[in-house]
């Protein structure tokens, strides 16, 4: 009985482990292809999620040459076709077959003329795309899943508790509890053999090729023990389960709804009349389309103006993903051809990216779009599945309505005829974090995002979600203060983090301005010339108050108008915030070691207010020193400028571009001020008073400069001086 049970659990396992990869369908070539040819294309248009078919008639092939991309004119016909009204964006991709063969993808439409007439990308032109470099996604930092880790050990916790129940039914099913038993040990067994074959075969490639594989065995592994898994789970029905992605049913855990289809390639002019010689497409005026998760519209806008992927497509919400999604990441995916497919920049609670259309598979290499997604090349994509909403067609163009879900693999080439992935790997990316708190609406939400790790997108998509965040939660950023910190973990710096905080108002948008610090610190990372940095993550809190937390500097009286170097003064600082009473500071400052003999001339500023000495020398000299600057500096040295940079709460104190001048009058005068200033401000410490504030000088005696917090945004700056002896 024992045998008849181990085999029969083993003979289950392998017929549920062993899926079959399928195989390239055999190509049908280009010169092949005749005009007069009848064939079948194959593609999703509804939510049932079923590969409907319909027919295409060949019209000519086009071939330009040298250089030239080729292409093949068609028309669709038959009932799908009348259903959605013609060639849709959101089907490129789907393979046509001709006698069995695949010839290619659909690829595009002619704009603004009959929607039935589209062109094929030949597939011939498309398969290079899997032999291509693949140089991206090398960054040092190994990948955890967290959401997987969590997944196994729920599983884990719920075959103990089977395993408990299994000892108070008294022996009950004792046959069935034995199984289960089996099944588990053999699952372990299955992973450790298919972790040991993948990493030998591993070896040998990295013998050949000098590359190494170094997540493949823990991946194989992990897709061996979720096969194993799912054959051994009975659905409702009581039947087993075998991996399909190309149908999702109803009671699949639920998708999130992300960034949709919108992949028309280009759209071409017709071809002149008599001309015999068919003209090849050609990008029209419209822009294609990128669909959004998550943002809001104010989100969409600040993306359309401030991100270059806002300036080359038209950006289209598809709507926020419920409370109750959950998208997941399958190891074990599979598609084929005709199935809806999905690639993205971004992933999670906000979303960027397109659904198309799979046009090929072999193995675990996929091709799809018959054109470009970016047109990046090498790139670094999520690859998910899709799920079909439906179509909406126009009189002349329309769209098919797809939702990205579960990532399912990584797109690594984006060219002229297509992109090109493979399932079970994934991209390298950079998890954003933002929190936004919103005191007066008592708002606190935390939202959180995937970028794939692509250097020229991370700086604006990162500050794009961080606006995004601030906008959805407060509702409206005009007229508002918002208190900004943001942490980078990265290999940029010498202590592996960046942080930065500030405070910002905007009467029109503060969001707008309050995301550049975080966007500029992003980019220097980015911009690296030693080496492609490593960013582990990145954290944003974001305070945010309706009104105006401004305040304008009135006066600051010296102690004493008569210094040494070295020596310590200290400045009875006024300022008035907005619609608020005055208030008094104590702000101390040290003499820098080499301030010479004389006149001491001195910005009292807002640190976000440039310097008088770079205005002054600015125009004095008509250049942009501060950009020759940065060229000769170092990553580190930039993100080290930027760290200490004044904040626009800050109170700066600094040698300033021309003095003061002062008559001996005017500086006993000051002298008294000072002293009676001084007076004034102790008893109302003593007193506890609010409106006196004082802080330790921060060290920087090298550059003679003080910078002391206040909670309000300075922003104006005054001129005082100190006559400087020296012993």
């Amino acid at each position: 009985m024992k045998r008849f049970v181990v085999a029969g659990a083993m003979t289950l396992l392998f017929a549920s482990a062993s899926v079959p990869a399928r195989a390239m369908d055999p190509i049908l070539p280009f010169q092949d292809v005749q005009q007069g040819m009848s064939g079948t294309a194959y593609t999703v248009v509804d939510s049932s999620g079923i590969i409907r078919s319909f027919d295409v008639d060949i019209v000519g092939n086009m071939d330009n040459g040298k250089g030239s991309s080729r292409m093949i004119m068609a028309r669709a016909r038959g009932p799908v076709i009348e259903q959605t009204g013609g060639i849709l964006q959101g089907m490129s991709g789907s393979p046509v077959y001709i006698d069995g063969r695949l010839v290619g993808a659909v690829a595009a439409g002619i704009k603004d003329m009959t929607p039935y007439t589209f062109f094929i990308t030949p597939i011939e032109d498309m398969t290079p795309l899997w032999s291509m470099p693949d140089t991206k996604n090398k960054t040092h930092l190994h990948t955890i899943n967290l959401k997987k880790v969590a997944e196994e050990k729920a599983r884990e916790e719920a075959l103990e508790k089977e395993e408990a129940r299994k000892k108070e039914t008294k022996g009950e099913n004792v046959i069935l509890n034995r199984l289960m038993d089996v099944l588990k040990e053999a699952r372990a067994d299955i992973k450790a053999q298919a972790a040991e074959d993948k990493a030998s075969a591993a070896k040998d490639v990295e013998t050949e090729t000098g590359t190494k594989a170094e997540t493949e065995p823990e991946k194989a592994g992990e897709a061996a023990a979720v096969e194993a898994d799912q054959a051994a789970k009975p659905e409702k029905d009581g039947k087993a389960t075998a991996p399909d992605a190309s149908i999702a049913p109803d009671d699949e855990a639920d998708a999130q709804p992300a960034a949709d289809s919108g992949e028309a390639k280009a759209a071409a002019e017709e071809a002149q009349a008599g001309d015999s010689k068919d003209k090849q497409p050609v990008p029209g005026e419209k822009k294609d389309v990128l669909f959004l998760s998550g943002f809001n519209q104010a989100g969409i806008d600040f993306l359309q103006k401030n991100v270059s992927l806002g300036q080359k497509f038209s950006l289209l919400p598809m709507g926020a993903p419920g409370s109750g999604d959950a998208a997941t990441t399958r190891y074990d995916a599979t598609l084929e051809p005709g199935s809806a497919v999905g690639v993205a920049i971004v992933y999670g609670d906000f979303a960027v990216g397109a659904t198309g259309t799979v046009t090929a598979v072999n193995g675990k290499d996929i091709l799809a779009f018959g054109h470009p997604f970016l047109h990046r090349g090498n790139v670094n994509y999520f690859m998910t599945d899709a799920r079909v909403v439906g179509t909406i067609s126009g009189q002349s163009n329309g769209m098919k309505i797809a939702n990205i879900g579960n990532l399912i693999g990584r797109i690594n080439q984006d060219r002229e005829t297509g992109i090109a992935g493979r399932l079970g790997d994934f991209p390298s990316v950079v998890p954003v974090k933002v929190r936004v708190k919103d005191t007066g609406l008592n708002r606190d939400i935390e939202y959180g995002a995937r970028i794939a790790y692509d250097e020229d997108f991370l700086p604006e998509l990162s500050g794009g979600i961080a606006y995004a965040a601030m906008s959805k939660t407060s509702d409206t950023l005009g007229g508002s203060t918002a208190n900004v910190h943001f942490t980078i973990r990265t290999n940029a710096t010498s202590n592996g983090r960046f942080e930065r905080s500030n405070m910002f108002y905007n009467v029109a948008d503060v969001g707008q301005i309050a995301v550049g610090e975080l966007m500029q610190a992003m980019n220097i990372i980015c911009s690296n010339p030693e080496q492609e940095s490593d960013i582990v993550d990145v954290q944003v809190d974001i305070s945010m108050e309706s009104g105006r937390k401004t305040a304008t500097l009135l006066s600051a009286v010296p102690d004493k108008t008569v210094v040494h170097p070295g020596e310590t003064v200290r400045f009875t600082t006024t300022i008035k915030p907005y619609r608020r009473d005055k208030e008094t500071l104590l702000i101390p400052y040290r003499v820098p070691d080499t301030a010479p003999e004389g006149l001491l001339s001195l910005d009292v500023r807002g640190g976000g207010v440039m310097p008088v000495t770079q205005l002054k020398l600015l125009q004095q000299t008509g250049l942009d020193l501060l950009a020759q600057e940065d060229k000769t500096q170092t990553t580190k040295d930039k993100l080290q400028s930027l760290k200490q940079a004044g904040r626009n709460n800050d109170i700066v104190i600094a040698p300033g571009a021309s003095p003061v001048l002062l008559s001996e009058k005017e500086q006993r005068k000051a002298v008294k001020e000072a002293a009676a200033a001084a007076k004034r401000a102790a008893e109302d410490a003593r007193n506890g008073s609010r409106k006196f504030s004082f802080s330790v000088q921060k060290k920087a005696p090298q550059t003679g400069e003080t910078k002391f917090t206040t909670n309000y945004i300075i922003d104006n700056v005054i001129h005082t001086s100190l006559q400087v002896e020296r012993k």
